[in-house]
């Protein structure tokens, strides 16, 4: 069975409730350990349920490293791209520099 602090955070805040009552009733009895006691574990039930009600860090850390992977392959798409159109970009040049190197032999003697 899986902890489950939507179910345990009421719990704690109960409990800190019960406890901060007690320490009235510990101290109006003139027992200051036991009004102390309570009022150390009314402390701990109600930090432990505000600590409860924050996500936990790992699903925070899972969610960004997600949200960066689908970024990542976003940008490796797009560079890809990016490099495909710089090859044909290139090969164009290249096909054009090879026409005007053979362009004047073809017309030989007739224009020089």
């Amino acid at each position: 069975m899986a902890f489950k602090p939507a179910l345990w955070q009421p719990v704690a805040v109960l409990l800190s409730a019960i406890n901060l009552a007690a320490v009235g009733f510990a101290a109006g009895s003139a027992e200051p350990w036991h009004a102390a006691v309570h009022a150390g574990l009314a402390l701990a039930f109600g930090l432990g349920a505000q600590r409860l009600r924050q996500p936990p860090v790992g699903v925070e850390l899972h969610d960004r490293v997600e949200v960066l992977e689908g970024d990542m392959s976003h940008v490796r798409r797009e560079l890809s791209e990016a490099q495909e159109r710089l090859d044909f970009a290139e090969r164009l040049l290249a096909q054009g520099q090879e026409a005007r190197r053979v362009s004047p032999e073809r017309q030989g003697p007739e224009h020089g």
